[in-house]
């Protein structure tokens, strides 16, 4: 009896044991359990405030631009510094091909802050257009200084008499820039927010007077009673002709030839001394005109032939330049109303 009570109790003690054990385990296992959700609950937190930051828009969508600067991938402070940066380069401008350059922050204002704003809330790849406010005077200003350094008005040529012979000065063309159409042209420009060089060319104008107007000239020399034909600066033929006497001189000055008349009647002047009681002649041997009249615009005073060849290289006309006839004839076919007669 006492052998078989001590067995009961062995296995009795055996089993305690092995629940007990068993339940360590089992808390073991729990434990370890824990420990590895705990794990992954921390680092899915860590990861937690990138993904937020994302979505949340803080930086503007790849491939979008403003005004044409890349502004994807920036955060709005960086965005609005670079095309602020961009807005503020020069821009060229050619003017028949000098360079000059405006400073656009001097003419214009961009609306920066609101086209970053919209690049923020828009599709990839999108081109978000600057709004450019250009004010008007400051730019008026600088196309005016632009056109003065460029415009230049036509210059006429010019006839003087210089130590007795004719002196031409050539005529030279003119330009002017066109104000209106650079205003524009860089208004344009501004506005697209291009740098690329705005070109332009001045026009020509073409002087009023040019060298031909001044292709003959008569120079007649009273003291030496000498006409010589000039072909521009070129002395082309020499007469000798009769001048003015003392109480009736030839007019010194600069005059024209205003009418050419081909066997032409005289008529004597009536109102000086000299010519009264005297009848109109008509054409023919005896006319005092000979067959060729030259008037200028000197009142009553001409080149014409003579019918008193003697009084050539005198002084011996009542104003009038006299011209043996075949020369008046030859002088008549080679010069134009218009001409220039210099009387000295």
């Amino acid at each position: 009896m006492k052998r078989l009570h001590a067995v009961v109790l062995f296995v009795l003690g055996f089993a305690v044991a092995g629940v007990a054990s068993g339940t360590v385990i089992a808390d073991v296992s729990t434990s370890t359990s824990t420990s590895t959700d705990t794990t992954s609950t921390v680092a899915t937190t860590t990861t937690a405030p990138t993904t937020t930051a994302q979505a949340s828009g803080a930086t503007i969508p790849i491939g979008v631009r403003v005004a044409g600067v890349r502004v994807g991938g920036l955060a709005p402070p960086e965005a609005v510094s670079a095309v602020q940066l961009a807005f503020r380069r020069p821009l060229p401008v050619v003017v028949d091909g000098y360079r000059l350059s405006i400073d656009p922050t001097r003419v214009a204002s961009a609306y920066v802050t609101t086209a970053v704003a919209r690049a923020r809330i828009s599709d990839t790849s999108t081109n978000v257009r600057l709004v450019v406010s250009v004010r008007g005077g400051p730019l008026r200003v600088w196309v005016a200084a632009a056109a003065k350094r460029f415009d230049r008005g036509p210059a006429d040529a010019s006839l003087t008499l210089r130590n007795g012979r004719p002196r031409i000065t050539k005529a030279h063309g003119g330009r002017t820039l066109d104000t209106a159409a650079l205003a524009g042209r860089i208004v344009a420009a501004l506005q697209a927010n291009s740098r690329l060089p705005v070109r332009v060319h001045t026009k020509t104008s073409a002087p009023a007077v040019s060298g031909a107007t001044f292709t003959e000239t008569i120079v007649i020399n009273r003291s030496i009673n000498k006409l010589v034909l000039y072909r521009g600066m070129t002395p082309e033929r020499t007469f000798s002709v009769a001048t003015g006497q003392r109480i009736y001189p030839t007019p010194a000055g600069r005059w024209h030839i205003v009418v050419k008349w081909r066997n032409p009647w005289w008529y004597p002047p009536t109102q000086d001394s000299w010519a009264k009681g005297l009848k109109p002649v008509p054409p023919g041997p005896g006319n005092p005109l000979g067959t060729r009249w030259m008037g200028l615009d000197a009142p009553g005073v001409g080149i014409h032939g003579t019918d008193e060849p003697s009084s050539i290289g005198y002084s011996a006309s009542h104003g009038c330049i006299r011209m043996q006839v075949p020369d008046a004839e030859w002088l008549f076919d080679h010069v134009d109303i218009g001409t220039t007669v210099f009387i000295i």
